[in-house]
This record gives structure tokens, sequence and C-alpha cells, in this order.
């Protein structure tokens, strides 16, 4: 999400330690294990969140999950869950280090400030993370792919444009700008969902983005969802909307379809 779009969430950061299960307010799905990934990115150390069922066998497809602005909050472990519960082993990065999250949008902004100015910035930190990932022994290291929210949605693409060890990246109602496409680097295959009445997403935007997956051959889908704004996925959205008046909404039917969508994505990228 861009810095000047406000969008609060409550955070409760519950304590960690590597290689344990971690307890939160909400108990996870029966038979999820959660644990901890530290790695170092620009000299920073990292803590992100790691979620899988424990219950099944062997290895399994990797879904990296990059937060929306706010950090790594409950609403990404949310997401981890849900993925654990499809058998995916479920990694949310800490992109701006020492667990730092923010509770208020000055913090946001001064955040996600660097990685609007210099997208790549973002292919430092999941590079990072990708090393710790590749040494857990559920991974598969041969099938992982990338989800992303507003702001992590944007990140998301530009790791993928610029060439990332990916399968595939999925875009939730995150920005489309950022690093240039480039068929010589983009290997990774795209799934964009965004909201068809998103106000934050020009026309204008989504026609460059198109444009540029066109020119270069790029493997692509553009998913719009009727009547969908902004932040769609997130339950909070509504009340979030109206606290600061914003033109942001849940969207109960879209958050679904895209969810869905997202899942047959991953069965055609992981075949």
């Amino acid at each position: 999400m861009k810095a000047k779009y406000i969008i609060t969430v409550i955070f409760i950061f519950s304590a960690m330690i590597t290689g344990t299960t971690i307890v939160h307010a909400e108990n996870p799905p029966p038979g999820t294990r959660e644990e901890v990934l530290n790695y170092s990115s620009g000299g920073v150390a990292c803590t992100g969140f790691v979620a899988y069922d424990g219950k099944k066998p062997g290895k399994r497809a990797v879904i990296v999950v990059i937060p929306e602005w706010w950090g790594l909050n409950d609403y990404t472990r949310m997401r981890a869950r849900k993925l654990a519960e499809l058998g995916y082993l479920a990694v949310v990065l800490d992109m701006f280090g020492g667990g730092k999250n923010a509770s208020v949008p000055a913090e946001a902004q001064q955040l996600t400030a660097p990685f609007y100015k210099d997208p790549l910035q973002g292919r430092s930190v999941y590079d990072a993370a990708l090393k710790e990932i590749k040494k857990l022994p559920l991974a598969d290291t041969g099938n992982i792919a990338a989800i992303g929210y507003c702001f992590g949605g944007f990140i998301a693409l530009n790791i993928a444009k610029s060439g990332a060890d990916l399968k595939g990246v999925v875009s939730f109602h995150g920005g489309l700008g950022g690093t240039p496409a480039d068929r010589e680097r983009l290997n990774a295959r795209i799934l964009v969902c965004n909201g068809a009445s998103d106000q934050f997403i020009s026309q204008e935007e989504i026609s460059d983005f198109k444009h540029q997956m066109d020119s270069i051959g790029a493997d692509y889908t553009f998913k719009s969802y009727a009547g969908a704004t902004h932040s769609f996925t997130n339950p909070d959205a509504t009340n979030l909307g109206r606290k600061f008046n914003l033109p942001i909404e849940y969207s109960a039917t879209a958050d679904k379809d895209s969810w869905n969508d997202m899942t047959v994505f991953f069965k055609q990228i992981f075949k």
C-alpha cells in the first residue's frame, strides 16, 4: 500500500523462541505448528513467522507471505495458518527487521518509504530470508511462491520482476508499479487480484502493468473483483475505512473468490 493510504490494524506481538511452538491469543487450527525464522538483511536481525501442518508427512511447497505496511501482525499470521491448512509451509517475512511494526500511519510511511523509493530493496530481504528457508527440513526448495497484501503485493510483484527464485507470485490489492518488467529476468507466473472499485489503483496503472506484461510475453493473470475496493481481503477494512474516512471495505465475496483463485493458481504452478 502506498504510504498516503491509511489503513490501521491492531497489532499484538507475542514473544517468539526459535524452533518452539508460539502461543497466541487466537489458537491455531489443530495440528498447526508455529516457529520463527531468524535471518539478517542489511545487517539487521529479522524474525519471520513459520506455520505448517505438523501432521502432514514429508516436504511441502513454500509460500512466502509479505505483509501490509504495518508489518508482521496477527492478520498475516492468520493468512499463514490458512496456508498451512492447505498443506503448505508458510513463511511470513519481517520486512523491517527487529520484529518492528507500525502502530500509526506515520510509522508505516517511514518504514515503507525506502521500499517504494527502491523496490529492489524488497528483493534483498527476500533473498536473505530464502537462504534460511531453504535450510528448513520440510521445505520443498524446488517449489516456492510468494503472496503479498497491499504494500506486500507491490513488493511481491517487484521481487518477481527482478528475477527472484520463485515459481509464482500472487498480489492482493497491491500496487502495480516499480521495477519495469524484463523478459530476461521475469520467470515466475503472476496472479494479480485487484478490486474493480479500488480507487487507489488507477486504470492508467493497470493499463501500464498489462502493457508491460504483454510486451515481454509474461505468464500472468489479472483478476478484477466486482464491487471490491482496496484492502478487500482484510476483515477490519470496513471499520477502518469509516474511522479514517477512506474508500476501503472488506468484501467477503471477493476475499473468498481471490483466495480460491490463489489455490487454483498454486495447483497449476506446483504440478
